[in-house]
């Protein structure tokens, strides 16, 4: 199907972010986006199984059901959750994922009790420019200098706790979307609503283009990438490739760029699969996608979880552009399109090598970076030292006087 376009319905891809961005989802509490997203498989015709805590795994299948491949993209979101009932009738508060305070001062915010939902705010703990004066400006920044001012008369922990809250409440801030007429898209947890928008978005491609990609592939959808472990589970032994859909990070010094889809090379854990990122350029380059290729030096992804949990599998990181990761996230319509695309050649392809149905084998069909005819020989090898070096300089000055 050289040069040929996929079907790719962007309306859907945007309803379905937004839908997702109105679900709050911080980790450990997933079951509602859950439940959200197996309704989009089945709505699409796509079986899927969950784990026990609700990690999903679906499939498309193939032609042939090996090397399968999975592509992996995560529902859970940062948030925050109460560590202390303040004497003051305000909550401190400890984050959820790995983030800074800074970006939490202002956010409006919903804490989840046990027995129902209470509005806030997260603030500094001196806010009033009237009442501290420069002291607002020079306190510091950090999870410890900031709490939760609930919207229920509280004046003190007695009446937080009459309000139903307590230790351990999980804290969902708001996303505040929106979306400009240039295309830019703005809101808390694109990462990685943004990824998972992507990924049905592809899913349906296939689905309403009545194709068949060439070996089975399992769309995942995790619920603990932001702490660590997302990919650890739902895989399986005839999974050969995963492809990770993330945020990718424009900065400076970094070579993404919000209107096109990244393509790591390596994150913090390491080099990805050598194979399966050149195919991924490959793709890009061979349908006019708009890419970039980039390093992130403090970021990991479901990859890593995936490989520490002891899985023999090739991973790729592929994500859309976006500006101010874990923070108030900004991307562009052009970096979605481009990671939508390249999802979705990406499942339409032929596996890296069929070799890769085995987990073992011999090295018929092993790949090759790198020919003996290719290996560089250096052109000035070192000199024998016999050859130049008189005898003085060989005994060299030891002898006592």
């Amino acid at each position: 199907m050289a040069n040929k376009d996929y079907p790719f319905d962007y309306d859907y891809l945007e309803e379905t972010l937004l839908q997702l961005l109105a679900i709050p989802s911080p980790v450990g509490y997933t079951d509602a986006v859950a439940r959200y997203t197996a309704g989009q498989l089945e709505a699409m015709g796509i079986p899927y199984e969950m784990t026990r805590r609700g990690a999903i795994r679906a499939t498309l299948k193939g032609e042939e059901p090996r090397p399968a491949r999975a592509i992996v993209a995560h529902l859970d979101t940062l948030g925050a959750m109460v560590r202390e009932i303040k004497p003051n009738g305000r909550l401190g508060i400890v984050p959820i994922g790995h983030w800074s305070s800074r970006f939490a001062e202002g956010g409006r915010l919903t804490v989840f009790t046990d027995k129902g939902q209470v509005r806030g705010t997260c603030l500094p703990l001196k806010t009033s420019g009237h009442a501290f004066g420069p002291e607002v400006d020079t306190q510091p920044s950090s999870w410890d200098h900031v709490e939760v001012r609930v919207d229920v008369p509280a004046r003190n922990a007695m009446d937080l706790e009459a309000a139903g809250l307590r230790v351990g409440d999980t804290i969902a801030f708001d996303p505040q979307p929106e979306i400009c007429p240039n295309g830019y898209i703005i809101s808390r947890y694109l990462d990685d609503k943004a990824a998972v928008a992507a990924l049905l978005t592809a899913c349906k491609s296939v689905q309403d283009g009545k194709m068949t990609p060439p070996v089975d592939v399992h769309p995942l959808f995790t619920i603990t990438e932001e702490v660590g472990s997302g990919a650890s589970a739902a895989l399986h032994g005839d999974i050969a490739e995963m492809l990770s859909l993330d945020i990718a990070i424009a900065a400076p010094g970094q070579n993404t760029d919000e209107h096109a889809v990244t393509i790591c090379m390596q994150d913090m854990a390491g080099p990805f699969d050598y194979h399966l990122t050149r195919k991924l350029i490959g793709i890009a380059e061979k349908y006019n996608i708009s890419h970039r290729r980039d390093v992130f030096r403090f970021y990991r992804s479901d990859s890593a979880a995936a490989v520490e949990a002891g899985n023999d599998i090739r991973t790729a990181l592929i994500g859309f552009g976006a500006d101010a990761s874990h923070a108030y996230e900004r991307t562009h319509r052009g970096a979605l399109a481009a990671l939508t695309r390249l999802t979705t050649y990406y499942l339409m392809s032929k596996p890296v090598a069929r070799r890769d149905e085995r987990m073992l084998g011999s090295l018929d069909g092993f790949t090759e970076q790198l020919s003996p005819e290719d290996m560089v020989v250096p052109s000035n090898p070192l000199p024998t030292p016999g050859d130049f070096m008189t005898h003085d300089t060989k005994a060299g000055g030891n002898e006592s006087e």
